[in-house]
């Protein structure tokens, strides 16, 4: 995964509550499942309508200056599990997403596909939504915005870890746990040493 660490950028707002996965990735997608190019999926319902774009929707496909932070609800990706609507927001260029509350598998699913979900105060995201432009910063864990004092904010120490240093699932378990694992390995060759022969 791309690493994040530092992240200015345009701002997407889509304010409505309870914005579920199946609105973020519709169901009739969901045969698709390579990554790459699912970016044109995303709110594929919202932004056009009977297959004509329709203006004003602030997370287009193809857009020239794309927004790659996304101000949002609460409750935002509620609903079924599915992995897409993660992997189409990523594939559209959204690398942070802030909002007063995360559906628990979505937020889960984010951090597994590089994207950063920030959960902050209605209050402080209604002042955000009129910023234009934000930087998140998660060497010191804010959210900047001009004319605005920093804002803080709290993700898990290893989940941060992992997004600034691009590791996905298998590489937190090889950074993290490296010296439990060779204990186990050593063990294991000593106990049962037919199951590691040596190359002739």
């Amino acid at each position: 995964m791309e690493p994040l660490v530092n992240l200015t950028s345009r701002v997407a707002v889509i304010p409505e509550a309870d914005i579920d996965t199946d609105t973020i990735f519709p169901a009739r997608f969901l045969l698709l499942t390579v990554k790459k190019g699912l970016g044109r999926y995303a709110f594929h319902d919202r932004w056009t309508v009977s297959g004509v774009e329709a203006p004003g929707f602030p997370l287009i496909p193809g857009a020239a200056d794309p927004a790659r932070i996304l101000i949002a609800g609460r409750n935002f990706g509620c609903g079924s599990s599915r992995e897409q609507a993660v992997w189409a927001l990523h594939d559209l260029g959204v690398r942070v997403i802030l909002a007063a509350s995360f559906g628990e598998i979505f937020r889960s699913n984010c951090f597994k596909s590089g994207v950063l979900p920030i959960v902050l105060p209605q209050a402080d995201l209604d002042r955000l939504q009129t910023a234009g432009i934000l930087t998140i910063d998660l060497a010191t864990l804010t959210v900047a915005a001009p004319g605005l004092a920093p804002l803080a904010f709290e993700i898990e120490d290893w989940r941060r870890e992992a997004l600034m240093n691009g590791w996905d699932d298998v590489l937190v378990l090889l950074k993290t746990q490296a010296d439990a694992i060779a204990i186990f390995e050593a063990a294991r060759r000593a106990a049962a040493p037919w199951l590691f022969p040596t190359a002739p």
